[in-house]
């Protein structure tokens, strides 16, 4: 029996918001790359992008284990000569906490233009408003493990 495989105008999208606050980065972060990918759902297909919209709010309160906090950090090349810029955790944090879960998701994600697709159906916010209450969004939770 061959395996169905959904026609893109057949495959329906969701929206749901999940809130970051208290959340581990990492777990947050892959939870939603499946989300984003469409592994939840029956009809996922590796080569199609089947996945639902996810809004993430109080990125600003995510949690980071261990020494991370200090240790990990984020860099990026301007493309110019000597364009190297290295931020501490704990300054993107502060500065861009978007860009923290954003980053972390991305990279769950498949490097190509298929992943690229997928990343944009997130929209991650600081705080705990955002412009997307016309899309009716489910609440998605996820246990916390305790510490």
């Amino acid at each position: 029996m061959p395996t169905p495989v959904p026609k893109v105008t057949e495959i329906q999208r969701k929206w749901f918001v999940v809130d970051a606050e208290g959340q581990v980065l990492g777990r947050l972060a892959s939870r939603i790359a499946s989300i984003l990918r469409g592994k939840h759902k029956p009809t996922f297909v590796t080569h199609l992008d089947v996945g639902d919209h996810v809004v993430v709010v109080n990125a600003a309160k995510v949690h980071l284990t261990g020494r991370k906090m200090h240790d990990k950090q984020y860099r990026w090349h301007s493309g110019y000569i000597g364009g190297l810029r290295e931020v501490r955790a704990e300054t993107m944090l502060k500065t861009h906490p978007e860009r923290v879960v954003e980053w972390a998701v991305q990279g769950m994600l498949p490097k190509t233009r298929l992943g690229r697709a997928m990343a944009k159906k997130m929209k991650v916010y600081r705080g705990a408003a955002h412009p997307h209450q016309a899309q009716q969004p489910e609440a998605l939770t996820f246990k916390t493990e305790s510490r």
